[in-house]
């Protein structure tokens, strides 16, 4: 089968690579439909991811459909499914919790191990979700639509919360989508004042702040002095998340969304006079992907608009260093794998 490989920071190849065997019991063996393309992709591209083993096939937001079953899995060739690619150990603290998301032994496919940038794989059967009649490249799109979900749920702000999400990328965008499906009003917070008439103009978001050194004044304007209820940091940026504490309303919320190496300051008196609670979210869960899935279907996610580049597996290398620095009106890249 052909695959894309990193060699190495900056280095992209296609490569001629044996297909997966015959899968084992539990396991299921998939052709490639679509991949969408990550941050963290490009991140791997250019050298900055700081615990990866060079070469690496990348690519985790994955469709597909099914080509072979191991024993005792119920799915038949051809059947359209969504790949979550969190592949938890279902033994540690957190997977016998039932937050196998947070596993203490998690492997990433296209990260800690091989994935989706090639013709077929193989993962466990129940890494699989039905595509629930999403086109396979709507269905592609699943998996990061997915990480906002989660933050969004795991903010338990109810409907009617005042939501500000901070950082107006692919994640950030999904976290606003999702806020705005579980009846918050969203305004969006981005340095860059085109990013913010993007999502404006694309997705409806018509309340934003241009960050500046305003920032605090204009979360005032916009909360009536408050603060926001419920505050969405999507920047993996250290000095944002640590601002972020300033914007939380008394009783409020901030969700870490991104995740930075630094170590994070705040007040403590600040923080505790507001009683907020600070957040981490990582990754998602089952209900998460399928909470995805049904909006996708009702139409409550525009993917025609999220999804603004598209390539196909043999053109990748090329347009993926292309595009890992001509980001302007770049969202959503999505590589077609299959026919």
């Amino acid at each position: 089968m052909k695959a894309v490989v990193c060699r190495e920071p900056g280095v992209l190849e296609i490569v001629e690579r044996p297909s997966p065997e015959a899968p084992a019991p539990g396991w299921v063996r998939l052709a490639v439909s679509h991949v969408g393309i990550c941050g963290t992709d490009y991140h791997i591209f250019e050298g900055k991811h700081p615990f990866l083993e060079y070469p690496r096939v990348m690519g985790h937001e994955i469709s597909a459909t099914v080509l072979e079953a191991g024993d005792g899995v119920a799915l038949t060739a051809g059947t359209p499914v969504i790949v979550n690619p969190y592949l938890s150990c279902g033994q540690c603290v957190a997977c016998r919790q039932g937050k196998p998301n947070c596993c203490t032994n998690i492997k990433v496919l296209g990260v800690h191990t091989d994935g989706a940038f090639c013709e077929e794989i193989s993962v466990p059967a129940g890494n699989l979700y039905p595509a629930k009649g999403l086109s396979l490249e709507a269905a592609a799109t699943t998996e990061f639509l997915a990480i906002g979900a989660h933050a969004v749920r795991r903010s338990l702000a109810g409907a009617g919360a005042r939501a500000l999400v901070i950082g107006a990328g692919p994640i950030g965008l999904g976290a606003a989508i999702f806020s705005r499906i579980a009846g918050h009003e969203v305004t969006l917070l981005d340095t860059s004042a085109e990013r913010l008439q993007m999502a404006s103009e694309r997705f409806g978001f018509t309340s934003g702040i241009v960050a500046g050194e305003k920032t605090l004044e204009a979360v005032r304007e916009k909360t009536d002095g408050d603060g926001f209820d419920v505050v969405f940091d999507a920047t993996g940026y250290g000095p944002s998340m640590e601002k972020a504490f300033s914007f939380v309303a008394h009783g409020g919320a901030l969700v870490l969304v991104s995740v930075v190496k630094d170590d994070i300051r705040f007040s403590d008196p600040e923080f505790h006079k507001r009683e907020m609670m600070v957040i981490g979210s990582r990754n998602a869960t089952r209900v998460d992907f399928e909470h995805v899935v049904d909006s996708i279907a009702k139409g409550l996610v525009p993917v025609d608009k999220l999804i603004t580049h598209r390539t196909a597996l043999a053109d990748t290398p090329q347009d993926l260093a292309r595009w890992a620095h001509e980001k302007s009106g770049l969202i959503k890249a999505v590589i077609r794998v299959g026919d």
